[in-house]
């Protein structure tokens, strides 16, 4: 008998916690979110600015202004990114309507700021290599810089800067970042339909946004954790429909970003098919050729010509 008495407050305490949980859910799809305007331009700014405009800023910039033995204006951009990308995260993980996984969160962060910290090392050097004339359309042991080196064991320090760059970087960079929009996605759905809708301003910042995705995994080879987050976030539509829950306007807005995105990379591995020099450093299924690889291949003598 004291036995059952035992088991039926903590019955009623295990189904009040489940009711509050419940009631905790149905509020948070209840709630109001408007699009985050402000937070969505910072982002696709600051991306355009920090990010992709880096390596155009250490080409084109001259070379009396900021001397390759000092840091650069695209480092001083690249430590600003790391600064302001892990601020905004968390101002949009904080206006999220459900309560997310905050050790997750602050896991994903640590490991960014640690990834994009050894990229951005490595990315220096790289881009002072590209300046001496660096192919990056070439592996590192065939590129024509590294065949006069002496020792010949030289090159393998500039092997590992390439893992620690290209692999394991952009890795711990992407992969925390693509986890932290994903668990923002859980958190928009709406049982309100007029959320559904996106305003203008969103359809606005939606071609840049997309552009930049394109970017990041073209030039991060990251394609897989890009994929998997996609169809992640599809798996969570199709979920949350069942439950009577749709998209607002915040969710439609990634998911539409990485849905053109992912046109966008179809679209630019099919023109690239055919290149055979680029086939030869990018084998096999995952054939998705960089960005600056294309530059240094057919526009970077171009380039010289036009400036000389």
């Amino acid at each position: 008998m004291p036995s059952i008495m035992r088991k039926r407050p903590n019955s009623a305490m295990h189904a009040a916690l489940l009711t509050r949980q419940m009631w905790r859910e149905t509020d948070s799809c209840l709630k109001n979110a408007p699009f985050h305007l402000d937070l969505w331009g910072s982002f696709t700014v600051q991306n355009w600015l920090l990010d992709v405009g880096r390596p155009v800023v250490m080409i084109f910039c001259p070379m009396e202004w900021l001397p390759l033995n000092k840091p650069t204006a695209g480092d001083y951009l690249h430590m600003l990114y790391i600064i302001t990308t892990p601020f905004l995260l968390l101002k949009l993980i904080e206006r999220s309507p459900k309560t997310l996984p905050r050790s997750a969160v602050y896991l994903c962060i640590i490991t960014f700021v640690m990834g994009a910290s050894i990229h951005l090392v490595g990315d220096s050097i790289n881009h002072r290599l590209l300046l001496s004339g660096y192919q990056l359309h070439l592996s590192v042991r065939e590129n024509p810089i590294m065949r006069n080196i002496k020792p010949q064991t030289l090159i393998d320090s500039f092997d590992l800067l390439h893992f620690y760059d290209e692999s394991l970087g952009h890795c711990m960079w992407c992969v925390p970042l693509f986890l932290i929009l994903f668990l923002y996605f859980t958190g928009c759905f709406t049982i309100v339909k007029e959320e559904r809708m996106m305003p203008f301003s969103a359809w606005l910042l939606l071609g840049p946004s997309t552009l930049y995705y394109w970017y990041l995994v073209t030039e991060g080879q990251i394609f897989i954790p890009f994929i998997f987050t996609f169809f992640a976030m599809m798996a969570t539509v199709v979920h949350q429909k069942r439950k009577g829950l749709i998209l607002d306007s915040n969710g439609l807005f990634l998911l539409y970003s990485f849905a053109v995105s992912l046109v966008l990379v179809t679209i630019w591995v099919a023109c690239l098919w055919n290149d055979k020099v680029l086939q030869k450093k990018y084998p096999g299924v995952m054939y998705i050729p960089e960005p600056w690889a294309l530059y240094t291949l057919h526009l970077r003598d171009k380039h010289r010509t036009f400036t000389d």
